[in-house]
């Protein structure tokens, strides 16, 4: 059992306990705890994440990806920028994209007034920041793998010939 299989299901099932991990792989639980050990010391393991359906708790929240362009530094790129972005508490996600933006910042507030505040008085003002265009969430049907709402196979729509 190589360590990235190991890695590939925990990624896939954190509340794998190191004892179901050492039987599904034919490993020691020692060296299971080992190598996981290891990986979180290493931040190959940077986080285990719990994926929340919020809407069906009655705590919904608005969900935006923001297309960020910038003017890239002298001798730190986008780095410095992507720094200030990433450190403010509404971007939940920030990447370094290829194409017509150069960031997609996903941003997470309790209203779309949250957001478009958020962009225009925290995020659009930065230095090197050129445009921003900020796409809203309307609903989630999958994320990190996981499918949200599955319809029950019974209720398919018969469709008449």
């Amino acid at each position: 059992m190589s360590n990235k299989e190991i890695l590939r299901m925990l990624e896939k099932d954190a509340k794998l306990t190191h004892e179901q991990i050492a039987t599904m792989t034919g490993t020691s639980t020692t060296d299971v705890s080992q190598i996981i050990k290891q990986a979180e010391e290493d931040r190959v393991i940077v986080k285990y994440k719990t994926l929340i359906n919020w809407n069906k708790v009655g705590n919904e929240h608005v969900w935006a990806l923001v297309e960020v362009k910038i003017t890239p530094q002298r001798e730190v790129g986008f780095d410095a920028i992507a720094e200030r972005i990433y450190k403010f508490d509404e971007a939940r996600t920030v990447y370094l994209m290829s194409g017509t933006y150069d960031l997609a910042v996903v941003v997470e507030g309790r209203t779309m007034q949250e957001i478009a505040e958020f962009v225009t008085r925290k995020l659009a003002p930065i230095e090197g920041v050129t445009g921003t265009v900020s796409h809203f969430v309307l609903r989630r049907y999958k994320e990190d793998g996981e499918i949200f709402d599955t319809k029950e196979e019974g209720k398919r729509q018969a469709v008449i010939l």
